[in-house]
């Protein structure tokens, strides 16, 4: 397969942790092709297909200088045969448009993943809202009263913006109340602060409808109460729970019909608290950690969707 992956710019990358490396990796074994751009290098004009400005690239082997590019060419979207979008949150207006463009990819018969609409219509933050049976007591509110009732009711909750991703702008408000008159001033999603999270924030990954059997517990470390790898959360690799699996069953296939051929559904304790559709990871610590082979997985719903698509 001629495989087209959206990402951030490759000199970015930290290759030992990153999943989009781990699909290029396992693809290009596999005898595929791997071509990659920025959502800025798409391009669509009247009368003529999308296009991007894409680099042709074969990876190295080597820890430092990883890959080697060809020159920037022009190429629709359709000379592919899949399309990954790989770009990482947060889901701005760039982000957006470029779903957008995708799109219109579609309709031109070009096969991306996950499907556009699908990323549009499930924000990280609010498609738990669907599965209300496997949320803990969540508010989403523009009401700093709301929330003070929240407050008030559940004593100590967390906020986060919607727009947010790795952590950043979230905050716990115990009993005492201390500073929730000015976090809810820009925050707008309410939880009841869970704390199984001290056993760790898990990443349950779901590809092609299944789960994977091993999650990636990422656990706070000394006060913060993030677990975030970027905010400094330790990952642990664990086999799923019983409720990890009834979880993941229940909304795996609903996801799947959708067009997210794969999905983070994140959990604390016996509750969904996110689901992650944009650029999912935890790839390759599970794998470090565990041996099983999520990339490999990976690379094998992507070639059965592409072949049931065709």
């Amino acid at each position: 397969m001629k495989l087209l992956f959206i990402t951030d710019p490759l000199e970015s990358f930290k290759i030992y942790k990153d999943t989009t490396f781990a699909m290029m990796r396992e693809a290009q074994r596999r005898g595929h092709t791997v071509a990659v751009c920025l959502p800025q290098d798409l391009v669509w004009q009247r009368g003529s297909q999308v296009t991007a400005r894409v680099r042709d690239i074969v990876l190295t082997g080597d820890s430092t200088n990883w890959f080697q590019a060809q020159p920037l060419r022009s190429a629709a979207l359709t000379a592919f045969d899949a399309v990954l979008m790989r770009k990482d949150p947060p889901f701005d207006s760039e982000y957006f448009y470029a779903t957008h463009l995708l799109e219109q990819a579609e309709r031109e018969g070009a096969r991306v993943f996950n499907k556009p609409r699908a990323l549009r219509d499930h924000p990280e933050k609010l498609a738990i809202m669907e599965f209300s049976q496997f949320i803990g007591p969540t508010l989403v509110t523009r009401d700093p009263r709301d929330i003070q009732r929240f407050h008030a009711e559940h004593g100590d909750i967390i906020l986060k913006p919607l727009d947010g991703m790795g952590g950043m702008g979230i905050f716990r408000v115990g009993p005492d109340g201390l500073n929730l008159g000015s976090i809810t001033e820009t925050l707008k999603m309410v939880q009841k602060f869970l704390p199984e999270i001290t056993e760790g924030d898990k990443r349950v990954l779901v590809i092609g409808g299944k789960p994977v059997p091993f999650c990636l517990a990422r656990i706070p470390q000394g006060s913060e109460v993030r677990g975030n790898l970027a905010a400094g959360g330790k990952g642990v690799a664990r086999p799923l729970s019983a409720r990890d699996w009834e979880i993941a069953e229940a909304l795996g296939p609903v996801l799947h019909s959708r067009g997210l051929l794969l999905a983070g559904v994140d959990v604390i304790g016996d509750c969904v608290t996110e689901i992650n559709v944009t650029s999912p990871t935890c790839f390759q610590e599970i794998y470090d950690q565990t041996g099983c082979n999520v990339a490999f997985l990976f690379v094998d719903a992507l070639e059965e969707a592409v072949a049931a698509r065709a």
